[in-house]
């Protein structure tokens, strides 16, 4: 045979009273670990942002040099197509031009107040 009591019981109304002893207790601890958590948080982040700062500088570095090497390559390249024989050699070989027989070039004289225009060696240069 079984019996069941029911308890017609409210302890909604009670409140427990917490001791000011027992919120310095727990109060001191907590403030050491949050201000602890707190430096550890603001260190990890400044080292993640350093890290990240020295894989860009690396990034770079690798993309100056590579921007390097290929602007010594260009100048390379620019020098061998400005070389006179080969524009020579262009000349003849493609175009079919010859060099002038004399009489045929006259010096044409400038006329009063004319003005030569001149570029200046930055602009020449590229």
């Amino acid at each position: 045979m079984e019996f069941f009591t029911v308890k017609r019981i409210d302890n909604s109304r009670l409140v427990r009273q917490v001791a000011p002893q027992q919120w310095r207790e727990f109060g001191g601890p907590a403030l050491v670990v949050t201000l602890l958590a707190a430096i550890l948080l603001v260190y990890a982040a400044q080292y993640y942002q350093c890290l990240s700062v020295r894989y860009q500088v690396e990034e770079l570095k690798a993309a100056r040099s590579e921007a390097l090497e290929l602007n010594q390559q260009l100048k390379l390249e620019a020098a061998s197509l400005r070389a006179p024989l080969r524009i020579d050699m262009i000349a003849r070989n493609r175009l079919g031009l010859t060099a002038p027989v004399p009489g045929q070039v006259t010096p044409v004289a400038a006329p009063a107040g004319a003005m030569m225009a001149q570029a200046s060696r930055s602009q020449a240069s590229q």
